[in-house]
């Protein structure tokens, strides 16, 4: 077989009931953690812009909901708008030894289905939102090169498509036609991340409406190339330089949703290392941001590539979600980071922006080109101390969850964003039981529309 026909297989074979009890419960609560992102998301930079383009695309009273608004449009747009919200603040879980965002992509595809067609059963719903997050995982983790595309989009689409295969339970040559599209489709270049620009959350929800379109042409007959992932102008050979397929051995041994990361700060992953750290030095020692020399996170290449980017007089949001330096100004600052830390007058901050000019990121040296740790947070004061604080795990990985009561106070937050916070406890209670809906599409639309 080759590696498509592996990863579909995988996927097109899970059952729900065959999954440990570790996976079924990671997937509710990272489903919820997505969903309620998803909310905060309506208020995000460019989400009106979003919605309206995708309205003039799709038309309206499209039959498929978007979170945090009282709209719908049809199956494609709304899996558009739906992605950039939950990405579009840089709140939604990760992957982290793949790099990628695997959950903005598929839950915005299977949402979307979900209200286009027949019921579906939430036991259906979520196996397919697990063996999408195998695959896009899978084509992460096999990569041993550095990241050269934007991953979650290049390979969003992929494990969206899988989801979808899974959901509507097509037949394998119909789902390589699917993956033969996804590859046709996909697309994601790093530069909006190097620039610091929406149009990288517009690359996701790029996807996840890709991937609907994809299988629709499919299920239609339309015949595509069917070595997607590892022909010789496959994804891998076009997307990444070297890669090591060892992983597809572990799929349906290794569940990739359990091994997803909460993103307790709205701010790139690759920040939340240095935020706990000057977080701890500060409860540890003391200290204010008028106490502050200088703050120096040494950590490997990819968190200074992704973070390491300098404050700049106007900035915009986007920028600033991916700069360490003005991340760690606003918790010397404000003692955390959060949703309303990027408003105008933050960004414009004088005494915010001369504490980020004296935070840096240094880079070392270390070979692993997707390790986010280890790092060491090292913090000078003005009256000569010098204070540090390593980083092993960063907080709200796997090896550091959140607690269940801080995750519910982090969807409890998003919902309050988003307008919909009198729903928090009616939301928590229908995703811990989700698997047991016989209509998804139309449980979720009830919860998460907006008023």
């Amino acid at each position: 077989m080759n590696a498509a026909e592996r990863l579909l297989d995988h996927v097109l074979g899970l059952a729900w009931s065959d999954l440990p009890e570790d996976a079924r419960l990671a997937a509710k609560t990272f489903l919820h953690d997505t969903l309620c992102v998803g909310v905060a998301g309506r208020n995000a930079f460019g989400a009106d812009a979003i919605f309206d383009a995708a309205s003039s695309w799709s038309g309206p009273h499209g039959g498929c909901d978007v979170l945090g608004r009282k709209a719908s449009l049809t199956a494609p747009y709304a899996a558009f708008v739906n992605a950039y919200q939950i990405h579009s603040q840089e709140f939604d879980c990760v992957h982290e030894p793949a790099v990628a965002h695997p959950m903005a992509t598929v839950v915005a595809a299977l949402l979307a289905e979900a209200q286009r067609g027949h019921p579906v059963r939430g036991a259906d719903f979520l196996a397919a939102l697990c063996g999408g997050v195998d695959v896009v995982a899978t084509l992460g983790v096999v990569v041993t090169s550095p990241l050269k595309f934007f991953r979650p989009a290049t390979a969003g689409v992929f494990g969206s498509v899988a989801a979808l295969c899974r959901l509507r339970r097509l037949d394998r040559q119909v789902a390589l036609d699917a993956f033969g599209y996804a590859l046709a489709f996909a697309s994601g270049t790093m530069q909006a991340h190097l620039e610091g620009k929406p149009a990288l959350a517009v690359q996701v929800a790029a996807a996840a409406r890709s991937a609907i379109e994809a299988v629709d042409l499919a299920v239609r007959g339309m015949q595509a190339a069917h070595a997607s992932i590892d022909g010789p102008f496959g994804y891998l050979s076009l997307f990444e330089d070297r890669i090591d397929l060892a992983a597809f051995g572990l799929l349906g041994r290794v569940h990739r949703v359990t091994e997803l990361s909460w993103k307790p700060f709205p701010t790139g992953r690759a920040a939340h290392g240095a935020i706990v750290a000057t977080q701890q030095l500060m409860k540890i020692h003391g200290f204010a941001a008028a106490d502050v020399e200088s703050l120096v996170y040494r950590a490997p290449p990819l968190i200074a590539r992704l973070v390491g980017r300098r404050p700049v007089q106007g900035m915009k949001i986007a920028h600033a979600r991916l700069c360490l330096a003005y991340l760690c100004a606003v918790v010397l600052t404000r003692g955390t980071v959060g949703l309303g830390d990027f408003d105008e007058a933050s960004l414009t901050d004088p005494a915010l922006l001369a504490l980020a000019e004296r935070i840096t990121v240094e880079a070392d040296g270390s070979l692993d080109p997707s390790a986010f740790v280890p790092a060491l947070a090292c913090i000078a004061l003005k009256d000569g101390r010098g204070l540090t604080q390593a980083v092993t795990d960063q907080y709200g990985s796997p090896a550091w969850p959140l607690s269940r009561e801080a995750h519910l106070d982090k969807a409890a937050a998003c919902l309050a964003f988003g307008g919909l916070g009198d729903r928090h406890e009616r939301i928590a209670a229908a995703l811990a039981e989700l698997d047991d809906c016989d209509d998804v599409g139309r449980r979720l639309g009830s919860l998460f529309v907006g008023d």
